[in-house]
């Protein structure tokens, strides 16, 4: 084993490439379409947003120090992260009146918006015959 460093020989790929920003899946009032998913969110948002936080690859405990303040700072940034991931129109001051007054629809947005941007998994060292 030599300790010398190896190049990067590829870059990593974003995930969303688009020169035009989208629209949500689903609109911030649109939560009932999926009804399992709506009652988990208005009858136990923390759990529900903590189990959304960890799909999303963040800290499974980090939506409970919305806890502690009237702006839900982490629901936020966890909507403004979304948005720009995966290319969504909208801007910050958006962002802080629906995390602050529309808490479980937000976090059910959030949900569905993740569920219809997963992409499949592609193998690119694999060669097609």
């Amino acid at each position: 084993i030599s300790n010398k460093m190896t190049p990067v020989l590829t870059q990593p790929r974003e995930i969303f490439i688009s020169s035009a920003e989208a629209d949500w899946a689903s609109g911030i009032c649109d939560c009932c379409e999926d009804t399992k998913q709506c009652c988990f969110a208005c009858w136990c948002c923390p759990c529900f947003a903590c189990k959304t936080t960890k799909e999303f690859g963040q800290c499974l405990c980090l939506p409970v120090l919305d806890v502690f303040g009237c702006i839900r700072p982490i629901t936020m940034s966890i909507r403004v992260s979304i948005r720009q991931r995966y290319g969504i129109k909208g801007n910050l001051c958006i962002d802080c009146l629906c995390s602050t007054f529309c808490v479980p629809c937000v976090w059910c947005q959030m949900a569905t918006e993740m569920k219809k941007q997963k992409l499949p998994t592609m193998f690119g060292d694999i060669i097609s015959l």
